[in-house]
């Protein structure tokens, strides 16, 4: 079919005036019955490729897809393009026996133009025998990086298709088309299926419409989420967890946080995860908060952000994720979080694991921090990861990343690149990089020791720098084409030519500064816009209430109840006890007083509230709290209370003064009795009965060594409870 043709085709079938990138030659090499091996990135037009030529060509082209929402969704879609349903029909064990039959005989009479099936499906002896009896014009394989140990969504399943195909139809074309490959990827994939010979079309991967961030995770991410979400108001985004439980968490804190989310995982029952997908794409919510289920296949063009709230497994699955904002070409912002916790969390998961699947885990994880770590352009790292080269400077989309918009510091490096790149000759290229940082360090470990590497005289050479450093140089010597990191042997470091001219002519490095996460904390961020005047009021207020009930002010509410109090301007019960210190007893006792306070201050000033600094808690932690209250009235020892949820003494008495704060009463009077004598507790209650404050320190100094810190703690908890609760 000649090309004006193939675009008539286009007009009348899809609507479109031309072809998208490579859609054209890959068609016509296809529809010529050539085997095809596509990598396009999401959003680049991959579906079409297949579809136009299986509407044109005679037989039933059977398209292998690993989810049933995606092979809904293209169902519906092609529908939509014809007069007849027929034209397109999924067959899977969802189907009962009758439409079994409506699907069998409509590709018996040639109506039927695509199949498609599960790799499941297809290996059933039945399915087999009927496909060997029609016509099939070609077998298309979606989603194909799921043949690959080395994908990042490896189904075994995929591993047989070479030999179903066979049996169905001897010699038929194969299109293979994935998202995300990398060159290992691309080799396994074409192995496995037997089509070395086919012709690959491989497009770019660069989405210059996409930007580009990762941040440090705190113990305020949700919050920094809703932030995000609320600057974003009324635009679709999804938001990536690795766990049902964060999920569902989420989804909820979102919520109550008047922001219209619903969660999305596979332990959802199936008429919810539908309903929640179509709703999202119907635009009858604004967020999905997901586990990798959801997205594949999923044609929603205008999703603007795409949250990582985990950081994924690796670098495929991530640009796979990412992919899916602004698939218009329009805005897509791609934020991740990251926190080194969390990638040993993801490390310990891969502990039980057969050791080559660990090794394949391992190196995708060690790829995916490097990218979170890196403090050069993310968009050439990735790319560069995809075989691919980009100039950070003046590539397409080069100003759509966190590094090159807020770029590092640079540092010469010529010294520690020479030392590095010899160390790499000197260790006979044999490590990769977590053992060559520790060999720089001077840091042995049982593979060193076994290579005598730590008895060499280059050992520890590079000490005078810490193991961030050496981790960050090696990835840039990697995209600098000075060292070339073996995917086949895990992440193997050998040099490259272009590194061993380096070693005999060492010329200016400059080096980007490298992300210290570590250095990040993980507590939320004091905020300095305290509004003084309203503490005073507060205070005042404070002062009064504690007069008239006979106690000291503390015990109504602390001082940093009240400074959050002033920066967030706190107008129903509902947002008061959500401040630290606040909870629903002390919100009942004392709450309407203050919240009148605040509601006239703000009326009488003309406040504008921060309202994205409104925050909602579900109450996520209320099942240790209640566990504590139930124990402690069922008076059993706190020891025995820490012990049995794996706590130190020091950590249950935190949880314990964080319950009686927020205003909720504990009588650990048994406890009390048991350590300390009437004479002591008189001696501590005067003491706090009459003190300004009821911080610790001062306690401590004021009886010197009369009481222990943690007797000081107890009694403070009783006393709380006993006057303030």
């Amino acid at each position: 079919m000649k090309g004006e043709d193939l675009e008539k085709e286009l007009k009348k079938y899809f609507g479109f005036l031309k072809f998208k990138g490579l859609q054209k030659p890959v068609i016509e090499n296809l529809i010529q019955k050539k085997n095809s091996f596509v990598i396009m990135p999401t959003g680049g037009g991959k579906s079409l490729c297949y579809q136009l030529p299986a509407l044109l060509n005679s037989g039933t082209a059977i398209v292998v897809s690993p989810l049933i929402a995606l092979m809904k969704n293209q169902v519906d879609a092609i529908r939509g393009l014809s007069s007849s349903d027929s034209v397109a029909h999924v067959l899977n064990s969802s189907l009962t026996k009758s439409s079994i039959e409506k699907v069998k005989n409509d590709i018996t009479i040639g109506v039927t133009k695509l199949l498609y099936v599960a790799p499941e499906s297809l290996t059933k002896l039945n399915t087999i025998s009927f496909l060997r009896q029609v016509e099939i014009s070609f077998v298309a394989i979606d989603e194909a990086h799921c043949i690959s140990e080395w994908g990042h969504d490896f189904r075994p399943d995929y591993r047989n298709l070479r030999d179903i195909v066979d049996k169905i139809k001897e010699n038929v074309p194969i299109i293979a088309l994935t998202a995300t490959a990398t060159p290992k990827v691309q080799e396994d994939i074409m192995k496995n299926l037997k089509i070395q010979n086919a012709k690959v079309f491989k497009a770019s991967f660069n989405r210059p419409n996409l930007f580009y961030e990762v941040r440090s995770k705190t113990d305020q991410v949700d919050l920094d989420i809703i932030r995000f979400i609320k600057k974003n108001e009324g635009k679709s985004g999804i938001i990536y967890c690795l766990s049902r439980k964060r999920v569902e968490q989420l989804a909820q804190i979102l919520k109550v946080n008047k922001i219209n989310a619903l969660p999305y995982h596979a332990g959802l029952d199936s008429k919810t995860r539908i309903t929640n997908q179509d709703k999202f794409i119907n635009e009858d919510c604004d967020v999905i908060v997901a586990t990798i289920a959801f997205g594949m296949g999923i044609d929603k063009p205008d999703v603007r952000y795409v949250i990582h709230y985990d950081i994924p497994k690796s670098l495929e699955s991530y640009y796979q994720e990412t992919g899916r904002a602004g698939r218009d070409g329009g805005e897509g912002h791609c934020l991740a979080f990251f926190s080194p916790k969390d990638i040993e969390k993801l490390e310990k998961f891969m502990a039980g694991k057969p050791l080559a699947e660990q090794e394949i885990g391992y190196a995708l994880l060690n790829e995916m921090t490097s990218y979170a770590e890196t403090s050069i352009s993310r968009r050439q790292f990735l790319l560069n990861y995809f075989g691919e080269d980009f100039d950070p400077l003046s590539g397409e989309g080069a100003e759509n990343d966190d590094n090159v918009k807020n770029p590092k510091p640079k540092e010469e490096a010529k010294k520690e690149l020479s030392l590095l790149i010899d160390i790499v000759r000197e260790t006979k290229e044999k490590y990769k990089s977590k053992e060559l940082v520790k060999v720089l360090t001077g840091k042995p470990n049982a593979l060193i020791i076994s290579h005598k590497t730590d008895q060499k005289s280059f050992f520890g050479n590079g000490s005078y720098k810490d193991e961030s450093y050496w981790m960050a140089l090696i990835c840039q010597a990697v995209i600098s084409g000075l060292l070339i990191k073996e995917i086949e042997t895990y992440g193997m470091l050998k040099i490259s030519k272009k590194g061993k001219e380096y070693l005999i002519s060492p010329h200016s490095y400059m080096m980007t500064s490298y992300h210290n996460y570590s250095n990040y904390s993980n507590t939320p961020i004091k905020p300095n816009a305290i509004d003084q005047s309203l503490v005073n009021h507060l205070k005042k207020l404070r002062k009064k209430i504690a007069l008239e009930n006979g106690v000291p002010p503390y015990v109504v509410f602390q001082e940093n109840s009240l400074d959050e109090m002033a920066f967030k301007y706190p107008l129903d019960r509902g947002e008061l006890v959500n401040i630290t210190g606040v909870g629903e007893g002390k919100a009942k006792r004392y709450g309407k007083y203050f919240l009148k306070l605040i509601n006239d201050y703000v009326n009488d000033n003309e406040i504008v509230r921060p309202d994205d600094l409104i925050f909602k808690s579900t109450g996520s932690k209320s099942s240790l709290k209640l566990f504590l209250i139930q124990n402690i009235d069922r008076k059993l020892p706190l020891d025995d209370i820490a012990s049995s949820k794996g706590m130190k003494m020091e950590k249950l008495i935190s949880e314990m003064e964080t319950i009686v704060n927020a205003g909720t009463k504990l009588n650990i009077d048994y406890w009390i009795e048991e350590i300390l004598d009437e004479d002591s507790q008189d001696e501590l209650y005067d003491y706090f009965i009459e003190a300004e404050s009821d911080k610790i320190e001062n306690a401590i100094n004021n009886f010197e060594e009369d009481f222990e810190e943690e007797e000081i703690r107890l009694y403070r908890i009783k006393f709380l409870s006993d006057v303030a609760n």
